[in-house]
């Protein structure tokens, strides 16, 4: 019986697509190439390898080795029931993402502090007004939640406008890349807050991730400070932004909520000082994204074959 692996993404390409059923079939697999899991499930329930977003699969199939999400969040794989086969290896792919979020963030500050929003309507009114004032990126004191690729590739962007200080927050207390100015742990990381003209957050949903941002946190901001978020919904306590914005004391950039997708009635969409984009920032619709999705999973498949562990492998347990 031939080795089976599954395909069951939309957004690849006919090009991205016969360069996997190429590699996988040079390896012997059969290779089934599906836009979503319900085009064939029996294959993919006797899979080995599955390069998709198929977390109901994992949960009954026994045969599965190996699954392989496109998208860097893993948070449907985290459950205790969430694989047949304990056995079975979780890998993501972070790491291809971080150059279409940078783009995404920097584009949604420069908004606010441009107040683009608010000229929209100006302009939608057909009306001839330059007065709003304006703040910039120059001089800015910014700290970023999360100094993975994503918080890279935003610090290295945002050092061109030059900030006052890149404050980078994260576990190891490492400077990754040497692109911030200062790295505080998460023991640390609230002592900066009264200092925040901007704060970026790029954090996995995890227990420890959880509300990281609450009442307290807020708090501690200065008035005016522009928060935005394009990780996970659930680091912001999202009842108390919501409280602050309506106050009119914070302005909030948020790709990313607790409960998505927002309802047509949801209170949110009519929030003051909040600027919503609805999950956009990682979307597959920028080809250099879709090119590093199958970059990596060809590397890490060619590691597979040979016996070794994915390089992307996720760590169940912590949830990244």
């Amino acid at each position: 019986m031939n080795r089976k692996l599954a395909v069951a993404e939309p957004f690849l390409t006919e090009r991205h697509r016969k360069m996997i059923r190429e590699t996988a079939e040079k390896k012997g697999f059969e290779v089934r190439i599906m836009d979503s899991p319900e085009e064939d499930r029996n294959f993919l329930n006797e899979a080995e390898v599955i390069f998709g977003q198929a977390p109901e699969t994992a949960k009954v199939s026994t045969a599965l080795k190996w699954i392989c999400t496109p998208f860097a969040g893993v948070d449907k794989f985290l459950a205790e029931d969430a694989f047949a086969n304990p056995e079975a290896m979780l890998s993501n792919s972070s790491g291809a993402y971080g150059v279409t979020i940078a783009e995404h963030t920097v584009m949604m500050l420069l908004d606010i502090l441009r107040r683009q929003p608010e000229y929209r309507q100006i302009v939608a009114a057909h009306e001839w007004r330059r007065d709003l004032l304006v703040r910039s990126i120059k001089g800015s004191r910014i700290t970023l939640l999360g100094t993975g690729d994503i918080g890279q590739e935003t610090a290295v962007r945002l050092r061109a406008f030059s900030p006052a200080c890149l404050t980078g927050v994260n576990q190891s207390g490492k400077n990754p890349g040497g692109c911030f100015d200062r790295i505080l742990t998460r023991e640390q990381w609230e002592t900066v807050l009264p200092e925040t003209d901007v704060l970026l957050m790029s954090l996995p949903g995890t227990k420890e991730t959880f509300h990281m941002v609450g009442e307290k946190q807020l708090s501690l901001l200065p008035d005016g400070a522009v928060i935005i978020n394009v990780g996970r919904g659930t680091v912001i306590d999202q009842e108390k932004l919501i409280r602050e914005l309506k106050a009119g004391r914070l302005y909030a950039g948020l790709d990313v909520f607790e409960k998505e997708p927002l309802t047509k009635d949801d209170p949110v969409w009519e929030l003051p000082n909040l600027l919503i984009t609805p999950h956009t920032a990682g979307n597959m619709t920028l080809m250099h994204t879709v090119d590093r999705i199958t970059e990596m999973f060809l590397a890490d498949l060619e590691r597979y074959c040979r016996g070794e562990k994915p390089d992307h492998l996720v760590d169940r347990k912590k949830g990244y």
